[in-house]
């Protein structure tokens, strides 16, 4: 195996691709209506406390309006919401545009069919270069049984392979 000091950040990019990620996209209620954005660094961060966190881009302009709403909800979306990561991610567009949604608890929109939701309160940021660190208290969370999830890999949607065929191919 070889290595690389090289950290540039297409090289950075490549390399961290390769660790496959879910995809979420938070969302929020404001005072111009519901507002979104996709997010595929989320991670549960403690059970107790029940926090999670989240990397948003210093360069979003949705993060700040839903940090000034104070609750936000996180959906995990499942493999066939592959259109709605894509849809959430645009900048400048009506992203609820033809998004069936409900209200979670905190009133945040919660998407429909998602994979599982989980309402937050934000309880605190940090700096983290070129995307803010967001820890959120978990508040209310509820997920689906019957869906796989969506994943991101290499720059790629992707799907889970149970272990079972994986085993029967390499066999």
């Amino acid at each position: 195996m070889t290595f690389t000091s090289d950290l540039a950040p297409r090289r950075l990019r490549d390399i961290f691709g390769t660790f496959a990620t879910g995809l979420t996209v938070i969302t929020g209620s404001t005072g111009k209506g519901p507002a979104g954005f996709t997010c595929q660094s989320f991670a549960s961060l403690s059970l107790e406390p029940a926090l999670v966190t989240f990397g948003p881009a210093r360069t979003s302009s949705t993060w700040p309006v839903l940090r000034a709403a104070g609750s936000f909800t996180v959906n995990i979306l499942p493999a066939e919401h592959q259109h709605l990561a894509g849809q959430f991610a645009r900048s400048g567009s009506d992203k609820f545009a033809g998004v069936s949604h409900t209200t979670s608890p905190l009133g945040n929109p919660v998407l429909d069919d998602a994979l599982a939701w989980i309402d937050c309160e934000l309880h605190a940021e940090y700096d983290g270069g070129d995307h803010t660190i967001v820890v959120a208290a978990v508040r209310h969370l509820s997920a689906r049984q019957d869906a796989e999830p969506l994943l991101f890999f290499r720059g790629r949607y992707a799907g889970l392979v149970p272990a079972g065929q994986l085993l029967e191919a390499a066999g």
